[in-house]
């Protein structure tokens, strides 16, 4: 069991607050290692969910044997979110539309790319032929293809290959921890350890990896959505005085933000990230972010994770 007393950084009493949402889990592969990676940064390279888009991650890198078609591949997920005042169907259409963005202007535009679904035990399943199929103008055509009923889009390079039906179930988004360091160099040395370590654990996505940006809902400009978090910002100190809530000697609150198919999943990425990020010197506390559990339908409370 990891134990709070055995680690360096000090734990806080607080915790994370998570959300319901929408996610599709697809492979992509590729003929060449380079447009694989490229088709799968810019996929899930902009998390926008907090502006009402969607976001994405890279959840595992795969070799040729774990593949539908023999290639190199990814296993990528897309996140949508459910809004509490439009109907279920209204939530999974907007992450077609949206999730089809990606896959049409990053993916479909790489040469010999190829999309299959990869979700187990789905919710339901998305038909991609209005969304990405007609990119062929009404030349497409559907064929079985390594087993699976996939859409053959013509393109100029080749063709490109989508599996019709994408699935789409519920998971839990929006967990996270924050690691207070007292020097540059342990941001980026405390936040790779802790991302390598996520991603050993099956089924979550990281959408922000290292992220500097912490927001708050509450803004006093909503036309751009969450704002900084000023009262953590180590630069707004001396000017919020009391207001303040960064500790002393803490230059840099990093972030990282963790997606998954379960809140048992995200518990366990959580707990890796965190005892990873504490092996680093210059890493002197832990904390989380929540909006006083307002909004979130899950509370990760730190001190449960590390009794």
């Amino acid at each position: 069991m990891l134990n709070r007393d055995s680690m360096k950084a000090e734990i806080e009493d607080s915790y994370a607050e998570a959300f319901v949402g929408l996610y599709c889990r697809v492979i992509v592969t590729a003929d060449d290692d380079k447009v694989l990676k490229r088709a799968a940064e810019d996929a899930t390279a902009t998390p926008a969910i907090v502006i009402g888009r969607t976001e994405g991650g890279v959840e595992r890198w795969l070799n040729k044997k774990e593949t539908p078609d023999g290639r190199n591949g990814v296993t990528l997920q897309f996140w949508g979110g459910i809004s509490e005042d439009k109907t279920f169907n209204d939530s999974v259409n907007k992450l077609e539309v949206e999730m089809s963005y990606r896959i049409r202007q990053d993916i479909l535009v790489k040469p010999f790319t190829a999309v299959f679904d990869a979700l187990p035990n789905p919710a339901g399943k998305i038909d991609m032929l209005e969304t990405v199929g007609h990119c062929g103008d009404g030349y497409e055509w559907k064929q079985k293809i390594h087993g699976r009923s996939m859409i053959v889009v013509p393109i100029m390079v080749s063709d490109f290959l989508i599996e019709q039906k994408l699935s789409y179930t519920k998971g839990v988004m929006g967990a996270n921890f924050w690691y207070m360091c007292k020097t540059k160099r342990a941001v980026s040395e405390a936040g790779d350890k802790a991302l390598k370590a996520i991603h050993e654990i099956e089924g979550v996505i990281t959408p922000f990896d290292i992220c500097s940006a912490g927001s708050k809902p509450e803004t006093r400009f909503p036309h751009i959505g969450p704002t900084t978090n000023h009262p953590y910002v180590p630069s707004l100190k001396k000017r919020l005085g009391k207001e303040s809530r960064v500790p002393e000697g803490i230059k840099y609150i990093p972030e990282i933000v963790i997606n998954g198919k379960s809140i048992a999943a995200v518990k366990e990425a959580m707990k890796v990230g965190i005892r990873s990020a504490c092996e680093v010197n210059g890493v002197a506390r832990i904390s989380a972010g929540n909006y006083g559990g307002k909004l979130g339908s899950y509370k990760i409370h730190l001190r449960e994770l590390f009794p």
